[in-house]
């Protein structure tokens, strides 16, 4: 029998801000606060976060998503935590004071340990038994690097004095008790993240952990997505409030999407682009540059899979033409701008800021804008931008449907930049099939949502979860095939002039 009365809060604890956001039992958004927090950039390439501002926006934003409604504790039946996958952070077990930043998914310092890493081997030496190549994208070189890098954090580490946590084991360590108790784990889509844990088993990999001199009492107890992992304990507006959902962003939203069945994909919009197809309980082994992960596990259910093409840079270029270049005043603006054109005249933008994802894990690759004439204006540059994430996202559906024998039938997006008309009607265009958005559009928050609520019984299971799921609009092809194929090979010359240049 569910317990539908009350709501589900979900902490979206992102790349460039942390949210609360609350839900009732049909899946709609009953408030929502967020709060931006500081994107340190110590060197090139380098990207950092202070965990301490974000557990402190944390807390700000659970305790305005409440009062913005009037609501009360009792009110909230479960907390679940989507979060930045990646970002890596180790903190002090007995203070709770991080030794450092966290170092962020986007961060490259970790390069050159790759390939030393690598080896002999190449980048796939782990692929075969964690679903991902050697990159500065995981977090387990990111731990080895603060480690070695970090005054006294080896030797406090080998004593045990340390955690590790991905952003939902710091979250949930610190709404637990912190110091006092606090509960150390992540469930297994994080895990899944960090090139340390073995997908058929999902538990912590000690030849890989050893090889990359990693000790494993640093690491999180690995749990599912959908459970009771403990109540909050801190003071405040969400004491004794179950915790019951943890995903990763990417996951989250694939739930939040309502993508259950084996062959259902979406992509979310954000400061990268992420696409997930559902490929159920087996592992698909990427031929095509693509990862292999977890997609969630639902209690003592089995683990469900997933293939990913990540891509670095969407959002993200879009916010630095508005704070790199001051092209633009606000992010919303570049539609309009793009507007002012017919199309990118000639203009192809190749946002390799820190390498190329999927499908060419290209780490030498750097940004390049090629076809510049004196004919170009701010507009063509725009929509450059714009055509970017839509090329991109084209790359990727090819490598998914050459490994998983699937052919995309139409596209589920969501995310910040699907408010986009424009983009979202290129996408279309240059994918040839429907793209579809969802009426919530804050899938990611939802998802985890619905994993905390499943597991206290908020829903009954996941026909609930597709029952919810509204289509709010869908945009079709209308470009004809010879320009898409011949505007795609020149983003592809395009992409080649990036390569070599770091």
């Amino acid at each position: 029998m569910t317990n539908s009365t009350g709501y589900i809060a979900a902490i979206d604890q992102g790349t460039t801000s942390t949210r609360c956001m609350i839900f009732d039992h049909s899946g709609n958004v009953v408030s929502s606060e967020q709060v931006e927090h500081e994107q340190i950039f110590p060197k090139a390439g380098w990207v950092e976060h202070d965990g301490v501002e974000i557990w402190r926006n944390t807390r700000r934003v659970v305790a305005a998503a409440l009062a913005s409604e009037d609501l009360q504790t009792a009110d909230i039946k479960a907390v679940g935590i989507t979060n930045q996958r990646e970002t890596t952070l180790v903190w002090d077990r007995s203070t709770g004071e991080p030794i450092h930043n966290a170092i962020v998914w986007q961060d490259t310092r970790t390069a050159a340990l790759c390939e030393e890493l690598a080896g002999d081997q190449g980048a796939g030496r782990y692929q075969e038994r964690t679903g991902l190549p050697l990159s500065t994208y995981f977090a387990g070189p990111k731990i080895r690097w603060l480690l070695d890098n970090v005054d006294g954090a080896r030797d406090r580490a080998e004593a045990g004095e340390l955690c590790f946590g991905t952003m939902d084991s710091w979250m949930v360590w610190n709404m637990t008790g912190g110091p006092d108790g606090g509960r150390h784990l992540t469930d297994v889509t994080n895990a899944s993240r960090t090139m340390l844990m073995d997908l058929e088993t999902l538990e912590w990999d000690e030849e890989i952990c050893r090889e990359m001199q990693i000790p494993t009492s640093l690491l999180p107890e690995i749990c599912s997505s959908s459970q009771v992992y403990g109540k909050v304990r801190e003071r405040g507006r969400l004491a004794d409030v179950p915790i019951a959902g943890i995903l990763g962003d990417q996951q989250a939203a694939t739930f939040g999407q309502a993508c259950l069945e084996p062959g259902e994909a979406k992509n979310t919009y954000g400061t990268g682009n992420f696409l997930l197809l559902n490929t159920g309980e087996e592992v698909v082994h990427s031929s095509h540059g693509l990862l292999s992960t977890v997609c969630y596990k639902l209690g003592d259910k089995k683990p469900i899979y997933a293939l990913e093409g990540s891509i670095a840079v969407t959002g993200s270029l879009i916010q630095w033409l508005r704070d790199n270049l001051g092209l633009i005043n606000s992010s919303s603006d570049i539609e309009e701008t793009a507007k002012l054109v017919d199309d990118n005249g000639g203009v192809y933008f190749v946002p390799a800021f820190s390498g190329l994802f999927a499908p060419r894990w290209r780490p030498d690759a750097r940004g390049v804008i090629v076809g510049l004439t004196r004919f170009v204006t701010k507009g063509h540059i725009a929509r450059a931008a714009l055509e970017a994430t839509a090329f991109q996202t084209r790359e990727v559906i090819e490598a998914m449907q050459a490994d998983s024998g699937v052919e995309l039938s139409t596209l589920k997006v969501d995310g910040g930049m699907v408010v986009n008309e424009m983009l979202m009607q290129f996408q279309s265009d240059i994918l040839g099939v429907p793209v579809v958005r969802p009426v919530v559009n804050e899938t990611t928050a939802l998802g985890a949502a619905y994993a905390a609520g499943l597991a206290v019984g908020y829903w009954e299971g996941e026909q609930e979860i597709r029952d919810n799921w509204a289509q709010d609009k869908q945009w079709d092809p209308v470009m004809d095939a010879d320009d898409r194929d011949a505007r795609f090979a020149e983003w592809n010359t395009a992409v080649e002039r990036s390569f070599n240049l770091a």
